[in-house]
């Protein structure tokens, strides 16, 4: 419990504004969380979920369900909306949120929603526990929290949001199985509650109330084909006939419409399922047949094949394929990238950077459009310019750790040694590696060429080291 406290009250020093170690409430019996703390533990216990998990590292995908998330929260209950959205690859059907704002997506659920009003249900059901704070309420309820019971939550919750819930259920079997059980795996009418407000939710967005019961739908057959082990959202999130019929009823109380499905969400779907397939031939074979059947799928099919060509190198017959898709919509970003993707793969840097810088001007700050222009630089050879354009986005990115590791190995690329040793550094603070991160910081203390460099780089080393006592890894 020491630990944690002191965790929390390390994260706070960033935080915009600071508060003391006597700000921060005990977790200790008869005391609730407040939301400031709820906020400092999901960034801790999200710096040891990406030890553990494999993060998708899409910056399109990233940038849609960011999109779809805020979309989502807009109308929501949520206070807190300092939010952080991981991507998880992982083909089981399970999405998680953590209290302070740590929203976390299995690239599976994504896949097997087959729109993105399911997509959509699922994830304001995760948003309606954080804003019903159903962590904390139970907390509360608990009356008998402890240091090991929240020890062993956060290594629970990071095994079973990893993907490995066999590992983390181990860990609830153990001596504090009760307490983390009942906070794992949420009460009955803290389920209901978020079924409740989460489609209250869903139709306040626009999106189609309907959404959770055909979602509810879908679970059901990936239950029937996995037998006695059911999708990973169903083991911390039982299914029954009255939660589907309720989630029916209640949609059914909202006036009838139609919903057009949203294209996008298709196309993210196809980057999803080539992402699940290792052999670059398999793969064109896949979205060819897929495509030749037509139907509803048929353009997120096409787009699919595109991508699955151009990682085969073949890219003539993808710029082949994506010409009437850029022909029939000059302004989706998703094709527009495709179309640079097939020219950064197939050496045409000058054009892909064109392509791209003209996108910058049209979208300022845009994520992905950024990611694959420094993507362009680098391989070309425009080191100076990856790292320039790196650095600016860093200031708005800051918590995103594949931008660190890439601006440090442009900066590699530059010679600029101190700040490729600090880029490192942050990219090692974000995954929880504190011993790594402060090695780098002291790698790169000798290489400040001014006062206010070395003092800014002892301060955060002053910081890692704090963070990494909290931790237990100093």
């Amino acid at each position: 419990m020491r630990r944690l406290l002191i965790l929390l009250s390390c994260l706070a020093l960033l935080a915009p504004a600071a508060h003391s170690q006597s700000d921060l409430p005990s977790f200790g019996e008869g005391n609730s969380v407040s939301l400031q703390q709820e906020y400092y533990l999901g960034r801790a216990w999200l710096m040891s979920f990406r030890r553990q998990a494999p993060i998708y590292d899409d910056p399109l995908m990233q940038e849609y369900i960011e999109s779809l998330v805020y979309r989502l929260v807009e109308t929501s209950q949520l206070q807190e909306r300092r939010l952080i959205i991981v991507l998880v690859k992982n083909q089981s059907i399970n999405a998680f949120a953590v209290p302070g704002g740590i929203v976390g997506v299995h690239t599976g659920l994504i896949q097997k929603a087959e729109a993105e009003a399911q997509l959509a249900s699922v994830l304001t059901h995760e948003l309606a526990h954080l804003s019903q704070r159903h962590f904390a309420r139970g907390i509360e309820n608990q009356k008998k929290s402890n240091a090991a019971m929240m020890g062993g939550l956060l290594a629970g919750l990071v095994a079973i949001a990893a993907g490995a819930p066999d590992a983390g259920m181990g860990a609830i079997m153990g001596g504090q199985a009760a307490a983390m059980d009942s906070q794992l795996s949420y009460s009955r009418a803290h389920e209901q509650e978020a079924d409740r407000v989460g489609i209250q939710n869903l139709a306040a967005s626009g999106m189609d109330p309907g959404g959770a019961a055909a979602m509810f739908t879908v679970m059901q057959k990936e239950s029937r084909r996995y037998g006695s082990r059911p999708p990973e959202f169903l083991m911390t999130h039982p299914l029954t006939e009255k939660r589907i019929a309720d989630a029916r009823n209640r949609a059914g109380g909202y006036p009838k419409r139609i919903y057009p499905d949203n294209t996008e969400f298709q196309l993210m779907r196809a980057r999803v399922e080539l992402s699940f397939i290792d052999d670059p031939k398999k793969a064109v074979q896949h979205f060819e047949t897929k495509r030749k059947k037509g139907g509803r799928y048929a353009v997120a099919s096409q787009y699919g094949w595109v991508l699955a060509l151009t990682r085969n190198g073949q890219f003539d017959e993808a710029r082949k394929l994506l010409k009437p898709m850029r022909s029939y919509a000059p302004h989706n970003l998703i094709y527009s990238l495709a179309e640079a993707n097939i020219e950064i793969e197939s050496g045409s840097y000058d054009k892909a950077i064109t392509r791209l810088q003209y996108g910058l001007q049209l979208s300022p700050g845009s994520h992905p459009i950024t990611m694959y222009l420094a993507e362009a630089y680098f391989r070309a050879g425009y080191f100076g310019d990856a790292e320039k354009l790196l650095k600016a986005h860093s200031r708005v990115k800051r918590l995103d750790p594949q931008l660190w590791y890439m601006l440090a190995e442009v900066q590699g690329k530059t010679g600029n040694i101190l700040g490729l040793h600090q880029s490192r550094a942050e990219y090692f603070y974000l995954n929880g590696a504190m011993n790594q991160a402060i090695q780098q910081l002291e790698l790169a203390l000798p290489k400040a060429k001014d006062n206010v460099t070395y003092e800014r780089v002892q301060n955060r080393i002053v910081y890692f080291k704090n963070v990494a006592r909290a931790l237990g890894q100093l």
